[in-house]
């Protein structure tokens, strides 16, 4: 497995890995990263500074992507955990734990205190592994991701590195 930052040419095959996961889970679609304009090109996105998207890839195939955005609205001292999706063949393998240890990782390196996260009762699987990973949830949203669809709302303190 290889994880590196989001090419220019992934992002056909990033938008079809969240929209497909959107659609295995049958989770809904308005108000949510599956409607967002901004999911057919994440490349551009994610040259917005204090964000990086990482990508894995296994045997030269894009299997998922997990980065951190500084999205408005939120603290300067924290940031959003987002486009965690991953293929349905590259789950439970650890594919999602490097990536989430990579982003953690690099929120702690560009000075983040926090990292927060939106999702859906329809991911209850991931939202398990954030809570074992240390999240915790809100009873409100933070931030103006525009994914009002959100209904579970969690954030996590980030230990600074040692």
């Amino acid at each position: 497995m290889i994880i590196r930052k989001i090419k220019e040419s992934n992002n056909p095959i990033l938008a079809q890995i969240i929209r497909d996961t959107f659609d295995e889970y049958n989770a809904p679609r308005p108000g949510t990263v599956y409607t967002d304009p901004r999911t057919d090109n994440l490349y551009d996105l994610f040259k917005t500074p204090r964000s990086v998207l990482w990508v894995a890839e296994v045997d030269n195939e894009v299997v998922g992507s997990c980065g951190i955005f500084p999205t408005e609205g939120l603290p300067a001292d924290c940031a959003e955990l987002v486009k965690f999706y991953l293929k349905k063949e590259a789950r439970g393998v650890g594919v999602g734990r490097a990536l989430m240890e990579k982003s953690v990782q690099s929120a702690i390196e560009m000075g983040y205190k926090q990292l927060y996260l939106e999702s859906l009762p329809q991911f209850s699987g991931a939202v398990k592994m954030y809570e074992k990973l240390g999240f915790t949830h809100l009873d409100h949203p933070m931030g103006q991701s525009g994914h009002v669809t959100c209904n579970i709302w969690m954030i996590k303190n980030l230990a600074p590195i040692s």
